[in-house]
């Protein structure tokens, strides 16, 4: 790559706003991220602490929590910085936060899928969910979903390492995405951009076509129960799950699903925002609004706490 290779040294020009704007929009995204590191410890510590929350479905979210304050740490203190001062990114950085970016995003559209499955297996074959779904076979899938991820993500990093970059070295966003990346090679990147494409293909619409399959299985089962009731608390038990299915996958295919990259470039970091900040705060608020166990618990937790603090006074 350095016989190749001139410029070492990328620019991050993010988002073109007044100086005022800027300082806004820093103290904005700092609330954000700092609100977001908070609810996924917040939702990782009860899964913990709480008994009722050691199944299948709070450990895989746990997992996605976890994966969560990664995903969103590897771009968000960059955009913090680069929001104060426009600063530069050397290859070597760009390629590491590229490889933990698109790591870290496909484990979540993995685990995503199995936590679809998971609400398959407990709605459609309620009687064997125990002993389909137990803690070794979670953990296997939890394992998996991460080792896919990062194998075949390292793979992708390593071909776009061997493109020439030789100016100009300025990214029109602000991290290291590919498509703008990839702008600034000055060799064909046909080649690199289809397999790009077909990368994110395989692993977005994969996981989302499992994801859909197990949800025409759920909802046929649920509306065969005869009682509203029953039909209610089903549903309820998915509503949180898909709605972040609906988030992530619908910003996500819009940027990374299409053939040319070239388009829509400055539209794209705009959703990019709404995709590495706002996306993963919405995933453990949504999921403690839509669930009465984790609702539960956080209640029990909060009570806990006053009453040590009374005792202690």
């Amino acid at each position: 790559m350095g016989n190749n290779t001139d410029v070492i040294n990328f620019v991050l020009l993010g988002f073109s706003f007044g100086a005022e704007l800027q300082i806004l929009f820093f103290f904005v995204f700092l609330s954000i991220y700092i609100l977001t590191l908070t609810a996924n410890i917040t939702i990782i510590t009860l899964v913990k602490l709480d008994q009722q929350l050691h199944s299948p479905m709070y450990l895989l979210l746990s997992h996605l929590s976890f994966l969560e304050i990664f995903y969103t740490s590897t771009i968000v203190p960059k955009l913090l910085s680069n929001l104060l001062q426009k600063n530069s990114i050397s290859l070597l950085g760009c390629l590491a936060q590229i490889y933990f970016y698109f790591s870290l995003g496909s484990t979540e559209f993995f685990l995503l899928g199995v936590m679809a499955v998971d609400r398959y297996i407990a709605i459609c074959n309620p009687l064997r969910y125990t002993a389909i779904m137990n803690g070794k076979v979670c953990l296997q899938a939890t394992a998996a979903c991460w080792l896919i991820a990062f194998l075949s993500v390292f793979f992708l990093v390593i071909l776009i390492s061997k493109l020439p970059f030789c100016g100009p070295n300025a990214i029109n966003h602000f991290f290291c995405d590919i498509p703008p990346l990839l702008k600034l090679s000055c060799s064909d990147t046909h080649i690199v951009e289809i397999v790009v494409f077909f990368f994110a293909c395989s692993i977005i619409l994969t996981s989302f076509l499992l994801t859909i399959v197990s949800y025409v299985f759920i909802v046929s089962t649920i509306l065969r129960i005869p009682s509203k009731k029953g039909r209610q608390k089903a549903f309820s038990t998915c509503a949180s799950h898909f709605t972040v299915v609906v988030i992530l996958y619908g910003t996500v295919i819009f940027i990374y699903v299409r053939p040319s990259f070239k388009k829509l470039m400055d539209f794209n970091k705009f959703v990019g925002v709404f995709n590495t900040v706002l996306t993963p705060l919405l995933n453990p608020i949504i999921y403690c609004l839509r669930n009465k166990e984790v609702k539960v618990a956080v209640k029990k937790q909060f009570s806990r706490n006053v009453l040590k603090n009374n005792l202690s006074h």
